[in-house]
């Protein structure tokens, strides 16, 4: 089975996103386990869409620096996936 690691990763993420409706009728969004991830927007599926970039960014620049990667669920390690390669 092929597996694209960085999709997973990034799918799995999202699905542990939280979002709030604040009281200005806007949303915000976080995802827990990667810290700083965060994301506002006039609707819900905005804010969606601005938590992904914000995810897919904080990736790229979070690899590109060697910081580590928070693990997703023992199944995505990016640390370990890179170290492999």
């Amino acid at each position: 089975m092929l597996r694209f690691v960085l999709t997973g990763y990034i799918e799995k993420a999202l699905s542990l996103a939280e979002y709030d409706k604040l009281e200005d009728g806007t949303f915000a969004g976080r995802i827990p386990p990667c810290k700083g991830v965060i994301a506002f927007a006039e609707t819900l599926r905005e804010c969606e869409n601005e938590l992904q970039s914000a995810l897919e960014d904080w990736l790229l620049l979070g690899l590109k620096l060697g910081h580590s990667i928070p693990v997703i669920e023992d199944e995505y390690n990016l640390n370990q996936e890179l170290a492999a390669v």
